[in-house]
């Protein structure tokens, strides 16, 4: 007997279940507009006299269940190994953006005279080169560089003429570093050159 009753109980609070939940079809007088790209469902039809949570909720239940029909009755759906995919279309309604839409940089120096004597860009091949003295593959520059292997020399050789020249004994060593820092100074002050140039054109 106690088993029957409850048996009869959880049916009636099956049955209370199914009458309380919302119908999956939803209609309206005027109907609904959508921009499915946008996952945008536009709802023109007055809302209701008591503007209550409640109302309110169920307005906004309705526009998403028939904007979840719309989906999966028009647009195409397959399943991966990640999961089951649903392909949206191109979108429609234009949103507004939050910042401008960024402007193109304008060229640099070199840019321009590259373009005017028809100069292509040269493919970079890395950062590191062969050394044949040591058989192994080191960096162009930076650290260790294959550019300081002058500093490292225990025996250069002077320039008799260059030093004849000046009346100043030659030290290849220190010429070679000093030629390296001008040559950073003056990329540098390019580079401060360029920026500069770039953010008169922009204001």
């Amino acid at each position: 007997m106690s088993s029957k009753n409850g048996a009869d109980t959880e049916m009636s609070d099956a049955d209370a279940a199914g009458a309380r939940r919302p119908p999956v079809t939803v209609n309206k007088p005027i109907p609904y507009t959508f921009d499915l790209g946008n996952l945008l469902c536009n709802d023109s039809n007055p809302l209701p006299d008591s503007h209550d949570e409640e109302s309110l909720s169920a307005t906004a239940r309705d526009c998403a269940q028939v904007l979840i029909n719309q989906l999966l009755s028009t647009c195409p759906i397959t399943s991966t190994s990640d999961g089951v995919l649903l392909q949206l279309p191109a979108p429609e309604t234009p949103l507004p953006r939050e910042k401008p839409v960024p402007q193109p940089k304008p060229p640099t120096k070199w840019e321009l005279f590259a373009a005017k004597k028809g100069i292509k860009d040269k493919k970079r091949d890395g950062k590191l080169v062969y050394d044949e003295a040591t058989g192994e593959w080191v960096p162009k520059w930076g650290y260790k560089g294959k550019n300081k292997d002058m500093d490292d020399q225990w025996l250069v050789e002077v320039d008799e003429k260059k030093e004849a020249k000046t009346g100043e004994a030659d030290n290849p060593r220190l010429t070679h570093r000093k030629e390296r820092v001008e040559r950073v100074k003056r990329n540098e002050r390019k580079q401060r050159a360029n920026e500069s140039r770039i953010r008169k054109k922009g204001a």
